[in-house]
């Protein structure tokens, strides 16, 4: 609220889970300080991006991964406009266009332009039967797919090819998961659990090819396979790409704001200019950009407390964890995978008849990594020991038996 009593005008450019967030907590805050307007590329109001892999898999109805219908905005008195997406920021003039020619003027904006899927650099991207794994559309493609056609490659063995191989396959599609690395998940998991997803994963009736490079998509009409660069052919009505994702800085770029790898934003969540914000996948903290939700709530969290006029919230980096959505495979991993200083030790426990297996790095008397497959009971644990640095040494030797025997 300005001295004369006029609302400050607040623009977010996104609605995704870290802008709406964002402004939740600045309500919460400072219900009546600002007039609110938000612009989203997609027709949808608020959804949990997260829960997609669950409505592909069968698990969870469309409708109810929505999170703010829109009549939450015209409670709150917010502007929302779908499927109008902003095309320009004027940051000395203090506007933006939309791409329906819409101008308005803000005294703060707030950027979660979220993240755009990678795509190889490959023929046959453009032909029918291909689509990403990223939003509403693309689910609703892919369960489409699974009506009409038999044989699905999904490309990449990460965190979200996995989901959505484990979809496709829920929907009685043969899929095949084409992978560039050795292991899968190799970011979150080492050789071990990876292996033991992929065994788990195999008796379900999923394909793997490891260690592949995916040279073209081939097909006349639409697609009809996959070939790979040793020469190999893999058939497939059906193909998804799901090989990672990219900070959407397409926009702050063009308005002359500080950009690396993802938009750049201090410790209060401010871009180079003072009266623009960036939260969520698009901005990035000390040279890193986050893509789970937990530092995407933390971000939320922050810049709302400022945008509603705190000087001192700011963001520290959380310990980032990582669990996979698929009903019955339990993985969680966190922090280092492996021993990466001299002084580190790493304490594994494995169970082959049970299909269990942990690994705990441990550095200077501090829990600094967990790696957990088959029961992750101990997980919140594990992540509490990790973010809040306790001193282990008086439990280290219980430690990989988890807390209830550390504690016993």
């Amino acid at each position: 609220m300005t001295a004369e009593g006029v609302r400050e005008k607040l623009v977010v450019v996104g609605n995704g889970m870290a802008g709406a967030r964002t402004v939740e907590e600045l309500l919460r805050r400072a219900p009546g300080r600002y007039e609110i307007a938000i612009f989203g590329g997609e027709p949808h109001p608020n959804y949990n991006r997260i829960l997609l892999s669950s409505v592909l898999a069968g698990e969870t109805a469309l409708d109810d991964i929505v999170v703010k219908p829109r009549r939450w905005y015209e409670e709150q008195g917010i502007a929302l406009h779908t499927g109008e997406p902003i095309a320009a920021i004027d940051p000395l003039a203090r506007r933006v266009t939309s791409a329906a020619g819409r101008c308005l003027a803000y005294d703060k904006l707030l950027l979660a332009t979220g993240s755009k899927p990678l795509a190889p650099p490959i023929a046959g991207l453009e032909l029918p039967g291909v689509c990403s794994f990223r939003n509403i559309e693309d689910v609703e493609a892919m369960i489409a797919a699974t009506a009409r056609h038999a044989r699905a490659v999904v490309i990449g063995g990460g965190l979200l090819g996995l989901e959505a191989a484990w979809g496709l396959k829920r929907r009685g599609m043969a899929v095949t998961v084409v992978h560039l690395m050795p292991i899968l998940m190799e970011r979150q998991l080492d050789a071990i659990a990876a292996q033991l997803l992929q065994t788990d994963l195999e008796r379900r009736g999923i394909a793997f090819v490891t260690n592949a490079v995916t040279e073209e998509i081939f097909g006349e009409e639409r697609v009809q396979g996959v070939r790979l660069a040793d020469g190999r052919e893999l058939a497939a009505d059906f193909v998804v790409i799901a090989i990672g994702i990219r900070p959407e800085v397409a926009l702050a770029r063009a308005a002359g704001i500080g950009v690396n790898r993802g938009i750049a934003v201090g410790d209060d969540l401010r871009t180079t200019d003072p009266h623009i914000y960036a939260v969520g996948e698009c901005a990035e903290h000390n040279g890193r950009c986050f893509g789970l939700v937990a530092p995407l709530w933390e971000m939320a969290q922050v810049c709302g407390e400022r945008l509603a006029g705190s000087a001192t919230a700011a963001f520290a980096t959380p310990v980032v964890s990582t669990r996979l959505k698929i009903t019955g495979i339990d993985v969680f991993s966190a922090g280092a995978l492996m021993a990466e200083e001299d002084s580190d030790d790493e304490i594994t426990l494995e169970d082959s008849g049970l299909g269990t297996y942990r690994k705990l790095v441990v550095r200077d008397g501090r829990l600094v990594g967990a790696v957990l497959y088959g029961d992750i009971a101990d997980s919140p644990w594990y992540l509490e020991l990790m973010g809040e640095e306790i001193d282990i040494a008086p439990i280290r030797t219980p430690l990989i038996f988890g807390r209830e025997a550390a504690y016993a």
